[in-house]
């Protein structure tokens, strides 16, 4: 498999500080290409999110160049120690953030949503509510929302209607940093051709249509990086137009 990638942050209109941060890479080994990228978003009411978010990327991407790479190259990559692998990130994050908290008498935390293509699959990890898409035909959510009122919405007792309204609708059940305990939530899929992976805060979804996301980033709307950087900012100058209150990220890799 082939990849291009784009990426595309901001600020927003409200906040002093971007709370979000993200990584990608993509990489040519002896066993193929293989393409990473994770977005987090640091906790908007909660002090030093930027920290908690910058400290998650830098262990995944420590991961990945140190650790993953020399896998692959040495055929030792294995589904099940990738599991592993992150999992371990995330509880070893999820303590220090959580004993810096404590020794600094304030309170830190930050979602995590990443995904690594590798031969013919995707892997993702995901915590919290920013969010892993597929678009091919259409788009589709690869990431379920670990929130208060997804939950509330699969148990029948809110309409999707209400939760767009609802003041509990960035409420978290989990994030990395902020919880006693953290379950994060593996996914695995087929790659295929002339698809587009998408990764995203939730300030970059709130204010857009799937059918506007698809217009802009889908397959067909891109064909090369500079389309891929231009669909980012597009959308995302769109979302802050239509008043979004924060932070806004969006990373995108295309399989050709």
């Amino acid at each position: 498999m082939k990849y291009i990638a784009a990426y595309h942050t901001d600020v927003g209109i409200t906040k002093k500080t971007n709370q979000d941060s993200l990584a990608m890479k993509i990489v040519e080994t002896s066993q193929g290409t293989v393409a990473f990228g994770i977005v987090c978003d640091g906790m908007g009411g909660l002090a030093k999110g930027e920290l908690a978010s910058k400290e998650v990327i830098m262990a995944f991407c420590n991961w990945f160049d140190d650790v993953l790479l020399a896998d692959i190259e040495a055929s030792a990559f294995e589904e099940n120690k990738l599991m592993q692998q992150w999992n371990d990130i995330i509880q070893t994050q999820n303590r220090r953030l959580g004993e810096y908290g404590v020794s600094n008498n304030l309170q830190l935390g930050t979602t995590v949503s990443a995904l690594l293509l590798y031969k013919d699959n995707y892997y993702i990890v995901h915590v919290g509510d920013s969010r892993v898409y597929h678009m091919e035909k259409g788009v589709t959510q690869l990431t379920k929302d670990q929130t208060f009122i997804a939950r509330e919405i699969a148990a029948g007792r809110m309409t999707p209607e209400q939760a767009k309204t609802d003041p509990r609708r960035s409420v978290l059940l989990q994030c990395v940093g902020a919880s006693p305990i953290v379950e994060p939530e593996f996914t695995k899929g087929e790659i295929t051709p002339n698809t587009v992976y998408m990764i995203c805060s939730d300030g970059f979804r709130h204010q857009i249509s799937d059918a506007e996301m698809y217009d802009k980033i889908g397959p067909n709307a891109i064909k090369d990086e500079e389309d891929m950087k231009y669909g980012c900012i597009y959308l995302t100058e769109l979302v802050k137009n239509r008043k979004e209150s924060d932070n806004i990220t969006v990373a995108l890799i295309k399989v050709i």
